[in-house]
């Protein structure tokens, strides 16, 4: 992966020191040539050959530069040329100009003892100089190799590959990313789109299996993955070097609630060639009511209301409960819920001096949980269904090198936090059991300023997040997190990140406390990073590399819109068709119309639901089974004069 080491070249400079500037075991200073190819963020190698000197090797990196001349103030100049720029040029000797560069330094060979930067020849870096001093040497051989590719460093007409070690990033030594840059130029999405493609071709085979989870909060951003993007040869060519195929993610599967008609799916892949592949997410009783915390008010909810609730989640939702007035029930859904609240009102009315508790519940408490709970269906409706069976994510089954997208892009806050709250934990619980398929998970987070902010109430979601944060490293959970303003961003949610991005920057930002430890010219880089170059911090790198990522090979977002433009809503009626139709291509719209017209749309809806979970051989068949009959059959004389219809074929039996 390393190229070798070209013959040697000529110096581009020399360490210099000063009393003004010294040398340090950190920080050296060194001049080179007007006409050079050293920059900001370009990696240097200085050899010593003095006295004590000789082997030691020195890497750095260039965080600022100067020119300087032999004048003591501007005064001499403008006087000099009598105050008239244009004549400045006409001195009989060009007055003498130097470029002085600052470099951090990334690595000492020998490490031991740790001396000042010797006075020696500075040398434009290669590729093995780049490993050498990136410390990448140590996870690059070896029998088992843990290098990932993260872009190339760029630098003097150099492209060396640059890799991070999967151990520090995806655990379980450090793990986490967290990716800062302004909304449209920083590329955070690509950024992290291409890395993914990276791990899923170089997770090292000893760590297992991997999977990603992305949610997709804004726009079309993650909804063509498994479609092929437009790429230039430049694009072809840094895929080549970095040893990645330029393809898109081969599985995916895509994940979106109904909208509030409970047919048509709430997501912008909804073109004919696409809707097929997206699977509805819908979640019942069992599913919200063990993370109602997350929906209800917590001004409103206190810890008998709590406590109530946990009373519903452990004894009464999927079992058999007798509510103390002679009635027996089983709970599965909301609208099961709202018949034991109504049979238990009835009681306490009817039964006078009773008194008004039940079960040691206050009736104050129960009226409020049942007012909270009943209108979560409504605020999350499509999410969240009122009767009928759920369908979610394959817990248990996660297969290797895929990527599941949840696309709440329109959905409302509210069932935004529920869905990511409740999918986070659920990989939490399945990997602390070792069952979930898989054993590491990248979950992608675009906006974590709005879940984990810097200030604001603790929510569930935050906690949950600065959990992860903490502990998931441990368990295979790995965050990906991206936000537009790092500094707005809760501290100990970044602060665990092992793996610092940072795409252009706003100049606001960078003014904040958190970017004090960048140099002027390294803040002035990122303020004017152009697409597709980055800084990278990690765990082996002592200093910030930039570096260049190749446009990720899946189509675009806004691309991916105007290829496969969405469709509007169909009508209840069709929109049932497709579904069934997905679910068995034999069967014939015609029948099903027929057969669910004038019919209630929740019965309708409940029925495609199990038919959905079920998936049975003759789709048809039992979604009519689970429709059920009419409220007013037909005459006796008209179901005998018509034969009945073959589903399949729209042929007489």
């Amino acid at each position: 992966m390393i190229e070798r080491r070209d013959p040697p070249a000529p110096p581009v400079g020399r360490v210099v020191a000063t009393e003004q500037k010294p040398a340090t075991p950190h920080q050296f200073h060194f001049w080179t040539a007007n006409e050079t190819s050293i920059g900001i963020g370009a990696i240097v190698r200085v050899e010593g050959f003095g006295a004590g000197d000789s082997g030691r090797v020195v890497y750095g990196v260039v965080t600022d530069g100067f020119a300087y001349s032999d004048l003591a103030t501007p005064l001499h100049d403008v006087v000099g040329a009598e105050g008239d720029p244009a004549r400045a040029a006409e001195h009989p000797t060009v007055r003498q100009e130097i470029r002085l560069w600052t470099a951090a330094v990334l690595r000492q060979r020998p490490e031991e003892p740790l001396q000042p930067v010797p006075l020696g020849a500075v040398h434009v870096a290669s590729d093995v100089d780049v490993a050498q001093a990136l410390r990448m040497d140590a996870y690059l051989g070896g029998t088992q190799p843990t290098a990932i590719p993260v872009g190339l460093y760029t630098s003097g007409g150099l492209e060396a590959p640059v890799y991070l070690d999967a151990d520090f990033l995806l655990g379980p030594e450090a793990a986490h990313l967290n990716i800062s840059g302004v909304s449209g130029l920083a590329t955070k999405t690509s950024a992290v789109e291409f890395l993914l493609g990276s791990i899923f071709q170089h997770f090292p085979p000893h760590k297992g299996r991997i999977a990603a989870v992305c949610f997709n909060v804004k726009g079309p951003d993650l909804c063509f993955l498994d479609r092929p993007g437009v790429l230039e040869d430049e694009d072809r060519r840094r895929y080549e070097r970095l040893a990645v195929r330029a393809q898109p993610f081969e599985r995916v599967r895509y994940f979106a609630p109904f909208k509030a008609d409970g047919v048509n799916l709430n997501t912008l892949r909804t073109h004919s060639d696409l809707v097929g592949d997206v699977e509805p997410l819908v979640w019942g009783l069992r599913e919200v009511l063990d993370y109602a915390e997350v929906l209800l008010n917590r001004d409103d909810i206190d810890a008998k209301a709590d406590a109530f609730i946990d009373f519903l989640s452990d004894r009464v939702v999927d079992k058999e409960f007798d509510d103390g007035f002679g009635g027996a029930h089983r709970v599965v859904t909301f609208a099961d819920l709202e018949r034991l609240f109504r049979s238990i009102f009835d009681g306490l009315e009817l039964g006078g001096g009773r008194g008004d508790s039940w079960r040691t519940h206050h009736i104050a408490t129960i009226r409020k949980v049942r007012n909270r709970l009943s209108n979560i269906s409504t605020r999350a409706k499509g999410l969240v269904t009122d009767d009928g069976p759920s369908n979610d994510l394959p817990w248990g089954r996660f297969e290797d090198r895929a990527v599941y997208v949840v696309d709440v892009a329109n959905v409302d806050p509210l069932g935004q936090d529920l869905v990511f709250a409740r999918v986070v934990s659920k990989l939490r619980e399945h990997l602390e059991r070792g069952d979930l398929g898989v054993e590491a998970v990248v979950v992608f987070v675009d906006e974590l300023n709005k879940y984990a902010p810097a200030d604001g109430p603790e929510t569930y979601v935050k906690k949950m997040l600065l959990d992860i944060s903490e502990r998931g490293r441990y368990l295979g959970l790995v965050l990906f997190g991206a936000e537009q303003f790092r500094s707005q961003v809760h501290r100990r949610v970044v602060g665990n990140a092992g793996t610092i991005v940072f795409g252009r920057m706003d100049s606001d930002e960078l003014a904040t406390p958190g970017y004090q430890v960048l140099s002027p010219a390294i803040k002035i880089k990122l303020a004017t990073l152009p697409i597709g170059e980055l800084m990278v911090r990690h765990p082996h790198f002592t200093q910030p590399i930039f570096v260049r990522f190749p446009r990720p090979a899946v189509l675009r977002g806004r691309d991916g819109v105007e290829r496969f433009p969405p469709a509007a809503d169909l009508p209840f009626e069709d929109a049932v068709v497709r579904q069934l139709v997905k679910l068995d291509r034999r069967v014939r719209p015609n029948l099903v119309k027929d057969l669910i017209v004038d019919r209630r749309e929740e019965d309708v809806r409940r029925a495609l639901a199990h038919t959905r979970q079920t998936g049975p051989q003759d789709a048809f068949a039992h979604f009519k089974k689970h429709l059920g009959g009419r409220v007013t059959a037909a005459p006796a004389t008209a179901r005998e004069s018509v034969p009945p219809l073959n589903p399949i074929s729209d042929e007489p039996y």
